[in-house]
């Protein structure tokens, strides 16, 4: 039996989420999730079919980029999900889509303003964006370097009050201490991005939240204070 097997069913079960909420066009996008005990993490395959997936087909490749277990390719995206594991260690997955409005701010490469409290549930501030890639990242180690521009980007961030960003030109990616946590931040991304351009739409003018209604909403669900939900049992 695989040593892997729940894993893979993680990583399944996120990766069949992204087209149910309609994140997904055609094979575009995938998900992980990572065992850190075990230094590896599950991945869609690259180009499959989300409708013909199954838990096995996952590939796990570990953090030095190697396949561990699995016959099929894994996601051409597996090295931006690698360095961002290597990267921000408190996360248990990754999620990428190119849902459509949050990909329409990276593609005008601009951050997904904060106008309301929605926004404010998930993010500690307006949704990042990174710079452009250079002609050289591009022609190079394209996955690895994507990861990279994230990762530069984070300076100064902590990933867990900002668990997404948008890459300029291309599309979001999405993260949290569980796989299925980053799938309803990628849900949320795509929500709050939809709503910020009727808001902008509505008044053009339109200026960013208040800060103590964003730190309200915030801080009532992240962190110390959080009293959002029910406690945990036991």
């Amino acid at each position: 039996m695989s040593n892997f097997t729940e894993l893979k069913r993680e990583a399944y079960e996120a990766n069949v989420a992204l087209p149910r909420h309609g994140l997904i066009n055609l094979t575009f996008g995938n998900a992980s999730a990572i065992d850190r005990a075990k230094g590896a993490f599950a991945i869609k395959p690259s180009g499959v079919d989300y409708a013909a997936l199954t838990p096995d087909d996952m590939v796990v490749v570990d953090l030095d980029g190697r396949t561990v277990e699995g016959t099929l390719r894994p996601s051409s995206d597996t090295s931006t999900h690698r360095r961002l594991f290597l990267a921000f260690e408190r996360i248990g997955g990754v999620v990428h889509t190119h849902s459509s409005h949050a990909t329409a701010f990276a593609q005008a490469g601009r951050p997904i303003p904060i106008f309301g409290t929605t926004h404010a549930d998930y993010f500690d501030g307006e949704v990042p964006v990174t710079r452009k890639m250079t002609p050289a990242e591009i022609a190079g180690a394209y996955e690895w370097e994507t990861g990279n521009v994230i990762v530069e980007r984070f300076d100064g961030l902590d990933p867990a009050d900002f668990p997404g960003v948008l890459v300029n030109r291309h599309a979001p990616f999405a993260w949290g201490p569980t796989v299925a946590k980053a799938v309803e931040t990628a849900v949320a991304m795509e929500c709050v991005a939809e709503m910020a351009l009727m808001s902008l739409a509505l008044s053009p003018n339109l200026g960013p939240i208040e800060p103590e209604l964003l730190a309200k909403h915030f801080k009532r669900k992240h962190g110390a204070a959080a009293y959002y939900g029910q406690a945990p049992a036991g």
